[in-house]
């Protein structure tokens, strides 16, 4: 079985395994690949694993990045502030339907990444000669969904912390109003909706959660007993274990859930 390490390249944090050869790497170590895309900055983000016999790795350790590669990272990072303009003028004049999220070289600049959102197929063929005549360079296309494009980016959130997706998300997962409904949230979709403009990734990690807690509730309205008699049920946090009912004689009181009976 190959003995492979996973590493994490590019804007997109595409995960590639590679064959780590006789580099001994920890996790977060910064190292120089070799890909189908060329020479390729990248972050170790698995230690070494065997996989199964048919996976073939996607590239090839060369080694750990030194001061020269950084400085050479930053030269890329340089000219890709310059060349960018050059590129969205290009689209401007080509009147092509599409919107350039940002772009990127590969280490050696053998490459150019041009990542950009679309909401229909475009035909780049003429586009892509003219760049790469003017650039010198290979011109590969990523389109690319609103929710890469913010992970990409990064920010924060409404909550103060970093966008889930640009911190600790490994991929993206399915969402739905549901999740929002699971949790008695006001269905205001500018609430709900995350820089993205798509409905907040919190709205999945809690979930499950909320589902299972429910279970343990009464539902709104329904008939319980607590320790000042019988109420009706009106709302419940699941945070505090509490529980807010109206009593006959018409009074609102909280109760912890293990006070009531239903």
């Amino acid at each position: 079985m190959p003995l492979l390490i996973e590493i994490s390249v590019r804007k997109k944090r595409d995960k590639i395994n590679c064959d780590a050869g006789e580099h001994d790497l920890a996790l977060g170590d910064k190292v120089l690949v070799e890909s189908e895309h060329g020479l390729e900055a990248g972050v170790v983000v698995r230690k070494e694993r065997f996989v199964n016999d048919d996976a073939r790795p996607d590239g090839k350790v060369i080694r750990r990045l030194n001061a020269d590669d950084d400085i050479r990272l930053a030269d890329n990072r340089h000219n890709e502030c310059r060349v960018v303009k050059l590129i969205a003028q290009k689209i401007e004049d080509s009147e092509i339907e599409m919107r350039l999220s940002a772009i990127e070289y590969n280490f050696d600049r053998s490459k150019l990444f041009v990542y950009y959102t679309a909401e229909n197929r475009v035909d780049f063929r003429e586009f892509i000669k003219s760049l790469g005549h003017t650039l010198k360079t290979r011109i590969q296309m990523v389109q690319i969904g609103v929710r890469d494009e913010t992970k990409m980016f990064g920010g924060l959130g409404v909550c103060g912390r970093v966008f889930c997706c640009a911190s600790h998300m490994a991929g993206f997962g399915s969402i739905s109003i549901d999740m929002a409904k699971h949790q008695d949230i006001t269905l205001n979709m500018q609430k709900l909706s995350g820089h993205c403009g798509r409905l907040l990734c919190c709205l999945a990690h809690e979930d499950k959660f909320y589902v299972e807690e429910k279970k343990k509730y009464p539902r709104a309205g329904a008939h319980v007993v607590t320790p000042e008699g019988s109420a009706a049920s009106l709302s419940c946090n699941y945070l505090t274990a509490t529980v807010t009912v109206r009593l006959a004689e018409g009074a609102v009181k909280t109760f912890k859930l293990s006070e009531i009976k239903f």
